[in-house]
């Protein structure tokens, strides 16, 4: 017994056992800059923005909503990212689901449930053409994928003007009126809260117009619930579950991967999948939202996307990151956005700003892939 507790004092202290300090393992978490990007965001706009009503609830809703939307694409982007590849076609997959949804509804009559249905049928269809390709042609995910960029946003402009002779395609919210599934994209939640926050005067109301008295918050819209949702889903699974082992091993050495029995092919094409599922998500919700579609909607939001997985801490080399600083990166974006806006601040400087984040975001996680590594 004497012998087994000193041999196990002896591992403990083997100096070839590397213990991580506190501060060390701080450090290397993915989301450490996205939490600190987002504090020091906050506290610029509470100091320059703080009396124009950005942070009252109608400010909140505002840019709270513009981060729902950053957020919804940035978890299919996060996790195919931490498996090892790149999705550029998700700007382009935003305007050829929303299309969809509109001829079927609109132009051939269908029920909107069944518009949205078949929308996300064939996103989830063409995600895993992404991954198959990827996966037996050995091309980069990049070459793929901004492939199928051109092409849907070729095919849904083609799609468009061929059906109804232009690119934008109203009527939906009249066609969705009655529909069990369209609330759940494109409905309120908690009215009747900010009702009663309107009659103690924490909301505003409506002074004049047909809505006058009305609160002007109606509720939480659903673009916000489904971010919600699916940054949950998504960190539970990367952090609570086999599967989510075999993403960032998938990333991290495919061929090792391969050799402890990780499915990694099933693995990619799925989260090929899961980045068309969230960006008909988007599409979706934009469409009720809106009440139309239009061909071009999601220009540039792939890379939006990608920027707020960056920010959050993920590596482009894939096998590290995390969902939590990707909705955070997300969230940065929105509050920027819209904090320029409340600051009477040229919105054009909200494009340097990516810039400039973007290229600090991969300084920062350059450095920390070396204290990983060991790399100099």
């Amino acid at each position: 017994m004497a012998d087994t507790t000193q041999q196990i004092a002896s591992l403990e202290k083997d100096e070839r056992v590397r213990e991580m300090s506190p501060l060390r393992k701080a450090l290397i978490r993915p989301e450490l800059g996205a939490i600190c990007g987002t504090i020091l965001v906050f506290v610029f706009f509470l100091s320059i923005a703080g009396d124009s009503g950005m942070f009252a609830p109608e400010g909140m809703i505002n840019w709270g909503t513009v981060s729902a939307q950053f957020a919804i694409i940035a978890v299919g982007a996060c996790l195919l990212m931490i498996a090892g590849e790149f999705d550029l076609s998700v700007g382009s997959m935003i305007g050829f689901s929303g299309i969809v949804i509109a001829l079927m509804t609109v132009q051939w009559g269908y029920p909107v449930w069944l518009g949205i249905l078949v929308a996300f049928l064939l996103a989830m269809a063409i995600g895993a053409l992404n991954g198959y390709l990827v996966i037996k042609t050995g091309l980069p995910s990049f070459i793929v994928t901004l492939a199928f960029l051109y092409i849907l946003r070729g095919l849904t402009i083609f799609i468009s003007i061929a059906t109804t002779r232009k690119t934008i395609i109203g009527g939906v919210k009249e066609a969705a009126e009655g529909d069990p599934i369209a609330w759940l994209f494109g409905g309120k939640i908690f009215s009747g809260l900010f009702v009663w926050l309107a009659d103690l005067g924490v909301v505003g109301k409506f002074v004049a117009g047909p809505r006058a008295g009305q609160p002007v918050v109606e509720g939480i819209p659903m673009l916000m619930v489904w971010a919600v949702i699916l940054v949950v889903f998504g960190h539970v699974l990367l952090t609570r579950t086999r599967f989510g082992n075999w993403i960032f091993a998938a990333g991290g050495d495919t061929q090792a991967a391969r050799y402890v029995g990780v499915p990694v092919n099933r693995v990619k094409i799925l989260m090929f999948m899961l980045s068309a599922v969230c960006a008909t998500v988007f599409a979706t919700c934009q469409v009720m939202e809106f009440g139309s579609a239009a061909a071009d909607r999601g220009l540039l939001k792939e890379f939006e996307a990608i920027i707020s997985v960056v920010i959050g801490g993920a590596l482009l080399t894939g096998g590290y990151g995390s969902v939590i600083g990707a909705a955070l990166g997300a969230l940065i974006f929105g509050v920027v956005q819209q904090g320029l806006f409340f600051a009477g601040v040229e919105s054009s400087l909200f494009r340097v700003f990516l810039g400039v984040i973007l290229l600090l975001a991969v300084i920062l996680n350059t450095y920390i892939r070396r204290m990983i590594t060991g790399e100099r």
